[in-house]
């Protein structure tokens, strides 16, 4: 093989190691590309778990108190309706 045929030989294969660096290259920026964002997604979807979580905290409290007073008004409507019927029966 003469040395300039050596010479093209090894520059071709430079240019292909080259090009495969390159395409290694690209895969792992893509790659990191996809894991920022992921990581981004998870971070939206933690925020909106800890906004999802409040706002049911907040409407238990909400149902709860409800109730309380569902159940005092509806003692004070007994309340009424006995004291009701006892002017009624003198």
């Amino acid at each position: 093989m003469a040395a300039g045929e050596t010479v093209r030989t090894a520059i071709e294969q430079l240019r292909k190691a080259l090009a495969g660096l390159d395409n290694a290259l690209e895969m792992r920026f893509d790659r990191e590309r996809n894991h920022g964002e992921i990581e981004s997604e998870v971070r939206r979807v933690n925020t909106d778990r800890s906004r999802l979580a409040q706002e049911l905290d907040e409407s238990e409290f909400r149902a709860n108190r409800l109730e309380e007073v569902n159940r005092e008004v509806s003692r004070r409507l007994v309340t009424a309706m006995e004291t009701i019927r006892a002017v009624l029966d003198r």
